[in-house]
């Protein structure tokens, strides 16, 4: 079975939003998938200046794990963890998570790059996460 974690990264490498699919993942790979992400963070900010699009697909790879990267207009980044390569499926998680998270930007109650603690937002993320993995 293979595991996905979703991070939202905030302008200054700080962790915005973590989730992971399927929910059953132990605590020791989710601290392997932290590392692993927080080590591809200068990878993304490399090719966030070589592109111009929002999607960057797979920018990094550790062992089996393909690090794949959506940055958004203020530089906000989402990371996925993941092993199969779907990249239909990834570029359309990112897109639509992209939109519930300009309609979080929109709350005037959130506070810019603090992290999210919506409970509407994680459950609309869980099954965006599960139509697409």
């Amino acid at each position: 079975m293979s595991t996905f974690t979703f991070l939202i990264i905030g302008k200054n490498d700080n962790p915005l939003y973590e989730i992971e699919f399927p929910i059953t993942v132990q605590k020791k790979e989710t601290y392997v998938h932290q590392y692993i992400a927080h080590g591809s963070l200068d990878i993304v900010e490399e090719h966030v200046w070589k592109s111009n699009n929002m999607y960057l697909k797979i920018i990094d790879k550790f062992n089996k794990i393909q690090i794949s990267s959506f940055v958004t207009a203020g530089h906000i980044k989402f990371m996925l963890l993941h092993e199969k390569k779907d990249e239909d499926a990834i570029k359309n998680f990112f897109v639509e998570v992209h939109d519930l998270y300009l309609k979080i930007l929109l709350n005037p109650f959130y506070e810019y790059n603090k992290p999210i603690t919506s409970t509407a937002f994680d459950a609309k993320v869980r099954k965006i996460g599960t139509r697409y993995f």
